[in-house]
């Protein structure tokens, strides 16, 4: 940076909601004052649901006040299209938002962002994978800015117990692009002056200095590598190996049969079943992953193993399926008051209450049960609702703070135990093996046809009635176009297989699936029964009835 310009520093914020982003515009306007030179900010506010992002634009002049002689710099409101000097964003995807509105340019604009991502509302809507292609999003950070800094704030954010603003403002700091010592940053964020900071201060400065560490590293490897990227931007997945090695006395023995590309993805599978169940749950998943790499290997020798790599990961999300005794678990874990206590941001004297809401309905309850009393409470409640009663369902509130609270989640987690004996896992374990066996078959009559029946694992997500029904398009998929008796050649059913699945992830109502069925010789799937429910007119505010 020229310190003799006349030209003011611009700096674009961006931050979503709760990450502290007008505190950090805060901070740094303190900064600049502090140091003794001009400075200015504005914002513009975001919506929340993560539909966007709030922005907070700054303007630094570069010369210090004692230097202009009583003259006071003229600062702008908004930012010019290519003319940003530093753009600093929280989240991948507002990065290229933000450059796509012709903020950044090549030839001016450092850009330091997150690799780390936040699903927004619309990627979360979409049936099938709606995330944006994040190798993608790089690429257009990379081409539109004069320098960059890709680094996963969110995992230094959790270092630091913290909030991203802090990590943020240390990764501001140590760009170069603001005319300001390390000292004058440490010295703003306590807040006052003379003070002991308190342990939300101490946060925010471990929080600073990690992500200043984190650009300065950068920038010195910058000097000896002339793409930074080829080697920051990548994010490495630890496996949990924890909950993986009680299903075997080790974890070599546990793998030591596939292959190495499949490895770290059956690791995780394996700690995710293991966990969910038990460590003979964990060996069932491994089993079934050994005979599909079995039949591939037969049907494709020299193939890169890619229908295994399917199945081990849709396999392991079906086998840990979602029930009360799964999201009891879930809730009543440490690591989740833990990561509570962080976003609310605990202090030592504070007290925290946490209340959980439950809803359980027959549904519920009958997956616990077997398979002969659930039939006779699902009955029962069809019966009510044929009348035109509503889904029977019990409200509950438990205080997860309690003693009583957590006693009461940790019993019913305890009841997974008993999970193998329930109606739904029976139920699920013959549906699994199910899609399986028409894997296995698909995989000897053709490689590509079982490797699409494998991706129809996917069309398995979610809970309650969305669950249901992706379970209905696989079993229809499966019986009436992987085992079509019209497609008899295995290279049409491996694309009608493809083009059904996609299909079905199109739209929730299902339209096109139904479409895509017909047009390759299969029926579409039949009609559900509905309830009809006949609702009484309101009255009017004197109390009679409308007529």
């Amino acid at each position: 940076m020229n310190m003799k310009s006349t030209q003011p520093v611009t700096v674009l914020l961006c931050a979503l909601g709760g990450e502290g982003g007008g505190v950090l515009a805060e901070w740094l306007v303190d900064v600049a004052r502090l140091a003794g030179y001009p400075a200015q900010a504005t914002s513009i506010p975001g919506v929340a649901q993560r539909t966007g992002a709030t922005t907070y634009y700054l303007e630094f002049f570069p010369m210090p006040l004692a230097e202009l002689g009583g003259r006071r710099p003229v600062f702008g409101l908004n930012p010019l299209p290519g003319r940003l000097d530093l753009l600093v964003s929280s989240e991948l995807l507002e990065t290229a938002r933000q450059i796509g509105n012709g903020l950044a340019s090549r030839g001016c604009t450092r850009v330091i962002t997150s690799s780390a991502r936040v699903l927004t509302t619309a990627e979360k809507m979409q049936l099938g994978d709606g995330r944006q292609d994040a190798a993608a999003l790089l690429s257009i950070v990379r081409q539109h800015s004069q320098s960059h800094h890709v680094l996963d704030m969110a995992q230094l954010t959790r270092e630091a117990g913290t909030v991203v603003s802090a990590v943020m403002l240390g990764c501001i700091a140590a760009s170069g692009v603001l005319p300001f010592a390390r000292e004058v940053y440490e010295r703003v964020v306590p807040g006052e002056g003379g003070t002991s900071p308190g342990a939300a201060a101490k946060a925010s400065l471990r929080g600073f200095g990690l992500g200043f560490e984190a650009v300065m590293r950068q920038r010195e490897q910058a000097r000896m590598v002339e793409n930074l990227l080829s080697t920051d931007e990548q994010t490495t997945t630890i496996p949990r190996w924890n909950d993986a090695k009680k299903a075997s006395k080790s974890l070599e023995n546990a793998l030591g049969v596939f292959p190495q590309p499949l490895r770290e993805r059956i690791a995780l599978g394996l700690a995710r079943t293991t966990g969910y169940q038990n460590a003979a749950y964990g060996q069932l998943y491994l089993q079934r992953l050994k005979t599909v790499l079995a039949a591939e290997q037969q049907a494709d020798p020299v193939g890169g193993f890619a229908t295994t790599h399917e199945v081990a990961r849709w396999l392991a999300l079906w086998m840990a399926f979602d029930d009360i005794v799964h999201v009891a678990d879930l809730k009543s874990r440490a690591s989740r008051w833990q990561r509570v206590q962080r976003e609310v941001r605990v202090g030592e004297h504070d007290l925290l209450k946490v209340y959980d809401h439950f809803k359980p309905g027959v549904p519920e309850f009958a997956a616990l049960l077997p398979a002969r009393w659930a039939a006779r409470l699902q009955r029962w409640d069809r019966a009510r609702v044929a009348r035109g009663a509503q889904p029977w369902a019990m409200p509950i509130k438990v205080g997860t703070h309690s003693v009583g609270g957590m006693l009461a989640l940790r019993l019913l987690a305890a009841v997974r135990r008993l999970r193998p004996l329930g109606s739904r896992y029976a139920a699920e374990q013959a549906l699994i093996s199910l899609w399986l066996d028409a894997v296995v078959q698909g995989l000897a009559q053709y490689a590509e046809l079982g490797h699409e029946i494998a991706r129809c694992g996917r069309l398995i997500k979610g809970y309650g009635t969305t669950n249901e029904r992706g379970k209905d398009n696989l079993l229809h998929v499966l019986q009436h176009l992987a085992a079509s008796p019209t497609l008899t050649d295995p290279v049409e059913r491996a694309r009608a297989v493809g083009a059904a699945r996609m299909a079905a992830l199109a739209d929730e109502a299902g339209t096109q699936l139904d479409a895509a069925l017909r047009a390759h010789g299969a029926p579409a799937r039949p009609a559900r029964e509905q309830p009809i429910r006949w609702m009484r007119k309101p009255s009017q505010a004197g109390g009679a009835a409308v007529p």
